[in-house]
């Protein structure tokens, strides 16, 4: 299945782009999902994704750090949005 990921801001200037589609197994998990990443992101990228203060979003959900196991669909967008910070 195709699965589309999405980095925002600051993690799309370290991921080195916007978006990329990965192709996981059926009913992989997030957890999986970020094993996919680590094979084909530098390591400083993976780092940035995996910051505690790094936010994740299912389908435009946004989820807590214990969904991390939450099971993603055939077509699902998963999103890594960094801290907001205004003035």
């Amino acid at each position: 299945m195709t699965v589309r990921v999405l980095f925002f801001a600051s993690l799309r200037e370290v991921v080195g782009t916007g978006e990329i589609e990965l192709a996981l197994e059926r009913d992989a998990s997030l957890d999986e999902l970020m094993r996919r990443l680590a094979e084909q992101l530098p390591d400083t990228a993976l780092r940035a994704l995996q910051a505690e203060n790094v936010r994740l979003a299912l389908n435009q959900t946004l989820l807590g750090t214990a969904e991390r196991g939450t099971r993603i669909g055939p077509n699902d967008e998963v999103a890594f949005l960094p801290p907001v910070t205004g003035g």
